[in-house]
C-alpha cells in the first residue's frame, strides 16, 4: 500500500504533518480496530428504490457473503460514495443515471453502509462531527464565523488536511477486497476514491463536487474531474493549498473539466421542461417553488420567513410550493409549528413512494395548487424525490451546494460553509440561478423578482437551454466515458 501522505503531487509534506497523519490513523485504529485481514466478501443485489429508474445495483460487503459476486466485467462501473448529507448521494445518482443511459451497469457502493467494517465506523464518526458542526453553525453566528466558515473555506483547502485523509483512507481499503480490480470506479466523495486506490483498483475517477478548490478533494493516482473552469484552474496549480508557497502543479493528465454532473433524465428534458415553465408563466398559472430543506435544520428562519411570505400567494393561486424535507420529519413538524396556516394548506406525501412518483409525473402536464410536503424515511427516496419534482417546478430554492449546478432556475438562500458560496457565483455567471441571498429579507426580495418580473424568470429558462447546447450539463456522461476509456486504454 503506497503511503500517499508524505508527498502530494510532488509537494513534500513537513515531518510534523506526516506524524500528525499517522497519529490520526492510529487513533481510529485504536477506537475502531484494524480489519485489513478480514475476509470480506461482496454480493450484488437489485436496488428496489432507484434501480427501476437508474438501473442501479447495490453492492453489499461483509464476512457473511461467501459466494462469488455477480459483476458485469464488461459493462460494470462502480459508483463509490458515502452517506454524508444528500449531496454526494445526488451526484452519485447523476453518474449512475448517465451510466445507465449510455448502456452500462452502475454498481452502488456506499462506504458508509457496511457497519461491521472499520471503514464505515471511521466515516460515520467523521460524518457525526460534520453534522454537529453544521447544526452549530446554523444556531450560532459566532461559531459559524470563527469556526465553521474558516474550516470549510481554508481548513479543508490545505494539503496537510489531505495528508491526514489519505492516511485514514488506508483503513477503508478492505471493503474493496472482493471487487474485481479492473472494474472502473467513479467516486463522488474523495474517501471512496482514496480507498479504491489503496485497495489496488486500477481505474479510478474522482468526481470533485463544488466550485472552490480544496486539497480535501485530492486523490492522487485517480483522474480528477471538475464541473467548472474556475475549479480546473485552482486544482491545476493547487492554488493556495500550501499557504503562500507556490505548489508543484497537478499534471494535466490527472485533471479534466467535464461540465455539470446532471442526471440523464433531467438533461434530456431541458428544452421540454423550460418551455413548460414559460408556458405556465404566460398562462398565469401558480409559480411553483421547490424548497429543499436540509436535515440539520440549517436556515430554518429563512424557510419559515419564505413560507409565511408565500402563504397569501398560495391562497390567491399565484404560487404553489413543494417542500422536501428528505428523511427528517421533525423538520417539517417544526415548520408547521412556526408557520401559522401551513398545515391547513398542505398535503403531506410521507413514506409513500408510489404516490410521490405519481404526483411528480402528473405535475409535468397537469395543474398544481397549494403546498405539498414530501418526506421519505428511505435515503434513496428522500434524495431522489427532489430530482423527480425538479422537472415540474419553476424555481428551485436551495443553498448553493450540489444543487447549484442543476438545470432549473434557482433561488439561493444563505450557504452552509464558505466553500458553497462559489456555487452561487458560478450559477449567476452562467445565468441559471441568482446571487446568494444572505438573509431572509434578500430571499424574499428574490421571491418577488421571480413572481413579479417575468423577464427575470424566462431569461433563466432561455439561458439554461442555451447552456445545454454548449454541453455545460453533460458532465455525468463525460465522467462515465472517461472511466470506461481508462479500462480500454489499459
Amino acid at each position: 500500500m503506497t503511503d500517499r501522505s508524505r508527498v502530494i503531487f510532488g509537494n513534500p509534506m513537513p515531518a510534523s504533518t506526516v506524524k500528525k497523519a499517522a497519529r490520526s490513523k492510529a487513533s481510529y485504529q485504536k477506537k475502531f480496530g484494524d480489519d485489513s485481514s478480514a475476509a470480506y466478501g461482496a454480493v450484488v443485489e437489485e436496488n428496489p428504490y432507484i434501480g427501476p429508474y437508474l438501473g442501479v445495483k447495490t453492492v453489499k460487503v461483509g464476512t457473511e457473503y461467501t459466494r462469488e459476486p455477480d459483476f458485469d466485467l464488461e459493462k460494470g462501473i462502480i459508483v463509490g460514495n458515502i452517506r454524508m448529507g444528500f449531496g454526494h448521494y445526488r451526484i452519485s445518482m447523476a453518474i449512475a443515471s448517465a451510466a445507465h443511459a449510455l448502456g452500462y451497469v452502475p454498481y452502488w457502493m456506499d462506504l458508509n453502509s457496511y457497519p461491521q467494517t472499520t471503514c464505515t465506523k471511521v466515516i460515520s464518526a467523521q460524518n457525526d462531527l460534520y453534522s454537529l458542526g453544521s447544526r452549530l453553525s446554523s444556531m450560532s453566528r459566532l461559531f459559524n464565523k470563527l469556526v465553521w466558515e474558516p474550516m470549510n473555506y481554508e481548513g479543508f483547502r490545505k494539503l496537510s488536511y489531505n495528508a491526514s485523509d489519505q492516511k485514514n483512507a488506508e483503513l477503508m481499503a478492505p471493503v474493496f477486497r472482493s471487487v474485481p480490480k479492473q472494474i472502473p470506479v467513479v467516486a463522488t466523495h474523495v474517501w471512496p476514491a482514496q480507498a479504491a486506490l489503496h485497495a489496488g483498483m486500477e481505474h479510478v475517477v474522482n468526481a470533485i463536487p463544488d466550485n472552490w478548490p480544496m486539497a480535501l478533494h485530492l486523490a492522487e493516482g485517480s483522474l480528477h474531474t471538475v464541473q467548472t473552469h474556475q475549479a480546473y484552474e485552482g486544482y491545476r496549480i493547487l492554488n493556495g493549498m500550501n499557504g503562500k508557497k507556490v505548489c508543484e502543479p497537478m499534471p494535466g493528465t490527472d485533471l479534466k473539466y467535464v461540465g455539470h454532473y446532471i442526471d440523464h433524465e433531467l438533461t434530456a428534458n431541458i428544452e421540454t421542461d423550460c418551455e413548460a415553465r414559460k408556458a405556465r408563466r404566460a398562462a398565469g398559472a401558480p409559480m411553483r417553488f421547490l424548497v429543499t430543506v436540509g436535515g440539520a435544520g440549517a436556515q430554518k428562519e429563512i424557510f419559515s420567513s419564505l413560507l409565511k411570505y408565500l402563504l397569501p400567494a398560495v391562497r390567491q393561486g399565484r404560487a404553489a410550493v413543494y417542500v422536501n424535507v428528505g428523511d427528517h420529519r421533525k423538520v417539517w413538524e417544526a415548520l408547521v409549528k412556526e408557520v401559522p396556516g401551513l398545515s391547513q394548506l398542505s398535503v403531506e406525501h410521507f413514506d409513500n413512494w408510489e404516490e410521490t412518483a405519481q404526483f411528480a409525473e402528473n405535475a409535468l402536464t397537469g395543474e398544481v395548487a397549494g403546498i405539498h410536503a414530501f418526506c421519505h424515511e428511505n435515503i434513496f427516496e428522500a434524495v431522489y424525490s427532489t430530482n423527480l419534482l425538479m422537472r415540474s417546478c419553476d424555481v428551485l430554492v436551495t443553498k448553493p451546494s450540489e444543487l447549484a449546478f442543476y438545470p432549473v432556475p434557482k433561488l439561493f438562500i444563505h450557504r452552509v460553509g464558505g466553500h458553497e458560496k462559489w456555487g452561487a457565483i458560478h450559477s449567476a455567471e452562467v445565468g441559471d440561478g441568482c446571487l446568494e441571498c444572505e438573509d431572509a429579507a434578500h430571499t424574499l426580495q428574490m421571491v418577488r423578482q421571480f413572481i413579479t418580473q417575468p423577464d427575470y424568470f424566462t431569461g433563466m429558462c432561455d439561458q439554461i437551454v442555451a447552456n445545454k447546447k454548449t454541453g455545460l450539463y453533460d458532465g455525468a456522461y463525460e465522467v462515465v466515458k472517461l472511466a470506461m476509456a481508462m479500462k480500454t486504454a489499459k
